[in-house]
C-alpha cells in the first residue's frame, strides 16, 4: 500500500467478494467509483484504469478482481494514502482538487526523488511548513504509472512476507512497469503532441 509518508496502516475498507466466474477475461476486472469527498477530486476515471491496465499483460492482470476509485473520509484523512492493495482489489483515493499537499515534517529524500520523478515539487513555505504541489500532468503520470502499478505489484507479489521486502518489489515492479513506460511515452514525439511531463518548471 501506497500512503503519503511511506507509513503502514489499515484503515477499513469496503470488502468485494471474489466472482465465481470460469474462463473470465482477465481485463473484465470491475472498477468501484465513489464519489471523491468535498475539497476532493479523483485524478483518475474508470475509463483511464482500465486503458492503462489493458497496457500491460493479461498474466498481470488475471489475478484483479475490482479497482475501487474511494471515497475521502475524515478517519483516511488522517492516514493519508495514495492507494492500497487488499485481496484480489486495489484501491485508489483521491487528492485534495487543488493538488497541493501539506506536510508539517520535512520530507524524506526517497519522498523528495520519488515525487521529482513524476513532476512533483516539494517547496518549503515556512520553517515547518512545506507543500508538495503538483501540475495536471503530473499528478496523471503519477497515479497512471507509479500509483495504480505499484499496487498491482503488491498484488502479484506471492513470495514477500515482509513490510519491507513487499514495498521493495512494488517500488521495483512500479519502476519497471510504470515509470520506464511513462518515460518512453514521453520521449515519443515522433506519434504524439510534445508534452513536458517530468521537466522542472
Amino acid at each position: 500500500m501506497q500512503s503519503r509518508d511511506n507509513t503502514t496502516f489499515e484503515p477499513p475498507e469496503d470488502w468485494h467478494e471474489p466472482r465465481e466466474v470460469a474462463a473470465r477475461d482477465p481485463y473484465d476486472f470491475r472498477i468501484v467509483e465513489q464519489t471523491a469527498g468535498a475539497g476532493y477530486r479523483h485524478i483518475l476515471s474508470a475509463d483511464d484504469v482500465r486503458q492503462r491496465l489493458r497496457q500491460l499483460p493479461a498474466s498481470f492482470i488475471a489475478p484483479l478482481e475490482t479497482v475501487q476509485l474511494s471515497r475521502m473520509t475524515r478517519k483516511k484523512e488522517s492516514f493519508a494514502c495514495y492507494g492500497m492493495q487488499w485481496g484480489s482489489c486495489l484501491y485508489l483515493y483521491p487528492m485534495e482538487e487543488a493538488l497541493d499537499e501539506w506536510y508539517s515534517k520535512p520530507p524524506k529524500p526517497n519522498q523528495v526523488n520519488e515525487a521529482e520523478m513524476y513532476g512533483g515539487r516539494w517547496i518549503q513555505e515556512e520553517p515547518e511548513l512545506w507543500r508538495l504541489r503538483w501540475s495536471e500532468d503530473a499528478i496523471r503520470d503519477f497515479y497512471l504509472n507509479n500509483i495504480l502499478i505499484h499496487e498491482l505489484g503488491h498484488l502479484l507479489d506471492e513470495r514477500n512476507t515482509s513490510y519491507y521486502d513487499r514495498e521493495r518489489y512494488a517500488e521495483w515492479f512500479a519502476v519497471e512497469y510504470g515509470y520506464r513506460r511513462s518515460k518512453r511515452l514521453a520521449k515519443d514525439a515522433k506519434y504524439r503532441p510534445v508534452t513536458v511531463r517530468h521537466g522542472k518548471k
